[in-house]
């Protein structure tokens, strides 16, 4: 049996990781052959007299790393729901464009006259955009074909499974097959659930996979296990097949923590133990944030005149606006932000969320929002180590204890600093009802758990972008 399942799986199903080597491979490739169509206009000679001299004598050695940039700051790219779609493709293909000319121009003009190839720098944005939409697309119509698609068993056809469905469902198109589910509740057998048949119990878990061909199993059952189950399971398993567990593959496809289909002990059996980060990594963070406060205050010094005096003519006084917010392990701090809605917004005390088209927001604070320019102010705070670059974002005291007794696990946000900006943020846009909050929560936490230093890096990259296509609230 285990050599028929085998033979019926074919070689070509690929996961979530590893489509994202696929897309960096293929990226750096086009990238890289920018580079040198680039320098070959740049150059202007025969193709006999395209040489080493001229590669390196004229190019400087910066140039050789434009695909390094390109793919940084194109790092929304890699979002795999987002990967399988051309719409996507193509904005988040513009948006790299829009990033890569302005940091360009600002370099230009705070380099020496004539000390930039402009003309090389044009060809290789222009050609990376070309054969980068060329290449993405290729890939779309590639591999989201069926041969090149996992085929996939669900055990547990409860509240966990359902739902993980109910959510790949609304994905377009689906990163995996599903062939069913696995149950042994007698009930459950022929039904059809969330639009997938339950195909069997523990028992026939080997004979299913053998007859559709199936590479993955996701596990998604919370309860009691059955014996001849789990059994099975470890059996699937030795013979090849992949067995996941549903947080893991929720995380992987998702980007968050599904925290209603989590047991009550979770942080502490498993969040808590990935808390940890290296000493090198707090280190160079905080070095990174007292970096950023830096830049950012400059930028603060020559564009709070102009804001001040828009802040004034459209609705008086006070510039700027400071409320008590939940920090680091809890303790309270004071953040500081450009007013952004009327005097005494919530003068009856009572502390609420900000909602789409809120009538507190004036008209200059609408702009602000979405611009994000009304969080500038808080690089002081980010300079006294009450808040980080990236992080989640920090809530009033009064909602911050609501919300505790609402949603499962709100408390670990506070294991780390808040931050400017966040996953969540940008994954994200504010949270106007509690339901938004906790999916907002689910991408905290999975920050909390995954952080390093490049996903901090591409977070504020992507902060960037949301910026410049001014999509704040």
């Amino acid at each position: 049996m285990g050599v028929e399942r085998i033979n019926s799986k074919t070689q070509w199903r690929i996961r979530v990781r590893e489509r994202k080597i696929v897309l960096l491979i293929g990226d750096l490739l086009v990238t890289y052959l920018s580079v040198f169509l680039a320098l070959f206009s740049w150059a202007q000679k025969d193709w006999l007299d395209f040489t080493s001299a001229f590669l390196g004598e004229r190019a400087p050695f910066w140039f050789y790393l434009l695909p390094i940039f390109w793919v940084i700051i194109s790092v929304d790219l890699y979002d795999i729901r987002k990967a399988n779609r051309r719409k996507d493709t193509l904005a988040g293909i513009a948006q790299t464009d829009v990033i890569f000319l302005l940091a360009y121009l600002v370099i230009f003009f705070l380099s020496e006259p004539n000390s930039l190839p402009r003309r090389g720098v044009a060809v290789f944005l222009g050609l990376a955009t070309v054969l980068m939409i060329v290449w993405r697309f290729l890939y779309i119509q590639i591999f989201t074909a069926p041969v090149f698609l996992r085929k996939v068993l669900v055990i547990g056809a409860g509240k966990a499974g359902s739902t993980l469905v109910h959510m790949l469902r609304e994905i377009n198109p689906m990163p995996f097959i599903i062939e069913g589910y696995i149950d042994d509740d007698p009930f459950k057998q022929g039904q059809t659930i969330e639009g997938f048949p339950v195909l069997g119990n523990g028992d026939d878990l080997m004979e299913l996979i053998a007859k559709h061909g199936i590479s993955d199993i996701i596990f998604a059952i919370s309860g009691e296990l059955n014996a001849e189950l789990f059994r099975n399971i470890l059996l699937a398993e030795e013979q090849g097949t992949e067995v996941t567990s549903l947080p893991v593959e929720y995380e992987d496809i998702f980007g968050r923590v599904p925290i209603f289909l989590l047991q009550s002990d979770w942080i502490l059996r498993s969040f808590i133990d990935q808390l940890h980060v290296s000493s090198f990594y707090e280190t160079a963070k905080r070095a990174f944030d007292i970096l950023g406060s830096l830049i950012g205050g400059a930028f603060l010094l020559v564009l709070f005149p102009f804001i001040s005096l828009a802040i004034l003519l459209d609705s008086g006084r006070p510039i700027f606006y400071s409320q008590p917010r939940v920090g680091k392990n809890g303790v309270p701090y004071n953040i500081l932000k450009f007013r952004t809605m009327v005097q005494d917004a919530e003068k009856d005390g009572v502390a609420r969320m900000a909602i789409v088209n809120d009538m507190r927001i004036t008209r200059w604070g609408k702009w602000l929002r979405r611009s994000h320019l009304d969080e500038l102010p808080q690089v002081i705070n980010i300079f006294k180590g009450e808040m980080s670059l990236v992080g989640p974002r920090s809530e009033q005291v009064e909602l911050v204890n609501q919300f505790q007794k609402q949603l499962p696990f709100y408390r670990g946000r506070f294991f780390v600093r808040p931050g400017l900006t966040g996953w969540a943020q940008i994954n994200q846009r504010y949270a106007s009802t509690v339901e938004d909050t906790a999916v907002k929560l689910e991408y905290d936490l999975y920050y909390i758990k995954h952080r390093n230093l490049m996903l901090d890096l591409s977070i504020i990259i992507r902060t960037v972008g949301s910026v410049i296509g001014f999509k704040g609230l």
